[in-house]
């Protein structure tokens, strides 16, 4: 059965890395949902987020060839409550007199941030996990998407395991 799949990719920071990886996604017909890539505390190092669709055993089977790339130096497939996710959205959205103190409410709810308003818009910065943002852009449509754009997915494993530091 395919389902979604969020894979934590630690890699050495190298020229060609990421080309490597989405290679050997496009490679095994996989689509990419998300992909996020940053630097990690060790700036020799950088984590990927993947979050792709398909079966267990394919994806097992893919695990295994990413850690078979040079320059991959760890790759986890999280499991559903083994971790923490987040994804950042900025929407800009159409408002006038009348709406404009709606929208500001539901910022509010949402524990949004409102980054820049004009005279007949609001750009507005919304974090959390994928479920809270898809009902948040939901009420925002009421008042006219402009503009959107959207980090994906980070993730970190709840638990620390502390035999793996030994």
């Amino acid at each position: 059965m395919e389902h979604k799949h969020t894979l934590s990719i630690l890699v050495e920071n190298k020229f060609g890395v990421l080309a490597r990886i989405a290679g050997l996604f496009s490679g095994r017909g996989f689509n990419i949902d998300s992909l996020n890539v940053a630097p990690t505390h060790d700036k020799k190092t950088s984590r990927m987020t993947v979050v792709v669709r398909g079966d267990d055993r394919t994806l097992e089977q893919l695990t295994k060839q990413l850690n078979k790339l040079v320059n991959v130096i760890d790759v986890e497939d999280f499991r559903a409550g083994e971790f923490v996710d987040r994804e950042l959205v900025l929407v800009k959205i159409k408002t006038h007199e009348k709406n404009r103190s709606e929208a500001m409410q539901i910022v509010d709810i949402f524990r949004a941030k409102i980054v820049d308003v004009q005279r007949d818009s609001l750009l507005i910065e919304a974090t959390g996990n994928h479920s809270k943002l898809a009902a948040f852009l939901e009420l925002m449509e009421h008042f006219g998407l402009i503009d959107l754009t959207r980090t994906g997915r980070v993730a970190m494993r709840r638990k620390h395991d502390v035999e793996e530091e030994e």
